[in-house]
């Protein structure tokens, strides 16, 4: 086959996403033509075939589910599994190779390397080196806000001023910028499910389509779950229409994972344009020119700091093997050391809160006697937004459940408030402690307990269910709280919950029959040790 031919079953490929799959698929298999082969290899492929592979790795799981929840026959199934294995690792091998790609083409778009001394002054000290920064910055007439070019979102902001003179935007992306989040998420889901938005793909636009595809996404597996729960719902004979929309489900969501890796692969296209444009021509000598400025601010205005800097700096370079190249990397521990020994000025690196792993019974410390204790912990599906959650208090009690999470934290946030609703049920006036291993959780529970607004947790609550958890919790709000717990250290109650979340998780998925989960309730029970105290039923 000519080179020509070459060229035109690859330019075939990149317009017809149809066959740009078979042939990957067939790849995969082994059963592909040579030229075929050949054609797939070329660089420009690469995000177009990460992009098929996130179809057809969803539609391979979506064919698996099916063969598990209807008659379809054992050695079917285990086929259907082997495919779905062999497109995860092309899928796997596909983002591997787009990331090779985007590495090799970085170190052409890489702005010369600022001196040693700028780099550990900016990271020690960000502080006043933004000072110095902004001072430059108004004095040559240029924007010291949000973007604060060229130092804050440079790219962003260099971007803007090499697009300032194009004409104004379309209407269709002016809409599309306007428009609140949940809209926002509705036009990405109607994108996906209706007509494709060709809008999207604009450069105002791709990076919020980019932020929110996770979102969309989300709502696909939440459809997905949905469906297989009334498909479980219904006798084996019966089922073929809900499967039915089960497969319709897994559809869209696979349309949704394709758009998603196609908004990812744009904004990063996006980002290498913008990087390209701030390491060249103009902008490159005015961002070098102002960082340089603003380093002899700096020392004018903390000469001390300055002196501390410049004398590490000095001591550093005499032993340095990366001398030669810059001390690329050493700017890093300089800081840090510069910080250390008490030079870092006005705590601009604070530690992490987290209780300390030495006494995992710390946190319980000044807890009234009166208070109820308990552990919550989730399980999340992979194909769906299934989820399970389980909890385990330490009056012997325990529960479990099931509901929809876009997010192993939504799952985790969703467990913690249906353990103290039930605690709280079953005891009048006793204040509610829940512990979680889940730092995510803790925070957007805390968060909207202080403030007595379930807003304050919807960006991690995406789907109803959650947030209508969340609403009744808050109605209790001064009788709970809850605190961070190390997972995974032997704590009984901690892994009691995470048992139980397991099991609910097995149980909505239909994974496990149910004198499977009357089994495996007391076998959990049995773990925990006495047993004294009733166990719950599923909550």
């Amino acid at each position: 086959m000519t080179i020509t031919e070459h060229t035109e079953l690859t330019r075939r490929f990149a317009d017809d996403f149809t066959a740009l799959q078979e042939a990957v698929l067939a790849r995969m298999n082994g059963i592909c033509a040579p030229e075929v082969a050949v054609a797939l290899e070329h660089a420009s492929l690469a995000g177009p075939i990460a992009i098929a592979l996130a179809h057809a790795d969803v539609l391979a799981r979506g064919a698996v589910r099916r063969a598990e929840l209807s008659t379809q026959s054992p050695e079917r199934l285990r086929r259907l599994r082997i495919h779905a294995r062999k497109v995860r690792r092309a899928r796997s091998q596909a983002e591997a190779r787009c990331k090779e790609q985007r590495a090799r083409r970085l170190p052409g778009l890489s702005r010369p390397m600022d001196v040693l001394e700028l780099r550990v002054a900016r990271r020690a000290f960000p502080a006043a080196f933004a000072e110095a920064l902004r001072q430059e910055l108004r004095d040559r007439g240029l924007p010291d806000g949000t973007p604060q070019a060229p130092e804050s979102d440079i790219a962003g902001w260099v971007w803007d001023q090499r697009t300032a003179g194009d004409e104004l935007l379309p209407t269709p992306v002016r809409e599309l910028l306007d428009c609140d989040d949940d809209a926002f998420v509705q036009e990405l889901l109607r994108d996906a499910r209706e007509d494709e938005n060709l809008h999207l793909t604009h450069d105002a636009v791709v990076e919020r389509w980019s932020r929110h595809a996770h979102a969309a996404l989300a709502w696909g597996r939440y459809a997905i779950g949905r469906a297989e729960r009334d498909v479980l719902t219904c006798s084996p004979s019966v089922r073929r229409a809900r499967l039915d929309a089960l497969d319709d489900a897994y559809q869209d969501t696979a349309v949704l994972a394709a758009r998603s890796r196609e908004a990812r692969l744009r904004v990063t296209e996006l980002h290498d344009r913008m990087q390209a444009c701030m390491t060249t021509g103009p902008f490159a000598g005015l961002i070098a020119q102002c960082r340089t400025a603003a380093l002899a601010r700096f020392a004018d205005a903390e000469a001390e700091l300055w002196h501390s800097v410049r004398e590490l700096t000095v001591r550093h370079r005499t032993n340095c093997p990366e001398c030669a190249d810059g001390c690329p990397h050493c700017h890093h521990a300089l800081a840090t050391l510069l910080a250390d020994t008490g030079e870092g000025g006005g705590g601009e690196h604070p530690t992490a809160t987290n209780p300390a792993d030495g006494d995992r019974y710390a946190v319980l410390a000044d807890l009234p006697d009166t208070a109820v204790v308990a552990v919550a912990d989730a399980a999340v599906a992979d194909e769906s937004a299934l989820c399970g959650y389980g909890w385990a208090a330490e009056d012997g009690t325990a529960g479990y459940g099931d509901s929809l999470a876009s997010s192993s934290g939504e799952a985790e946030v969703i467990g913690i408030c249906a353990a103290a609703l039930s605690l709280l049920e079953h005891h009048e006036d006793a204040p509610v402690v829940l512990l979680c291993d889940s730092a995510q959780a803790v925070g957007v529970v805390d968060t909207a307990l202080r403030s007595a607004d379930p807003a304050a947790a919807h960006r991690t609550l995406l789907f109803p269910e959650s947030r209508q958890v969340m609403d009744r919790l808050l109605r209790h709000r001064r009788r709970v709280q809850v605190r961070w717990l190390k997972g995974h250290i032997g704590h009984d109650l901690n892994e009691t919950a995470d048992a139980f979340a397991r099991l609910a998780l097995r149980r909505v998925s239909g994974r496990i029959l149910p004198s499977g989960v009357r089994k495996e309730e007391a076998r959990i029970r049995r773990s925990l040790g006495s047993g004294s105290g009733p166990l719950s039923g599923a909550a």
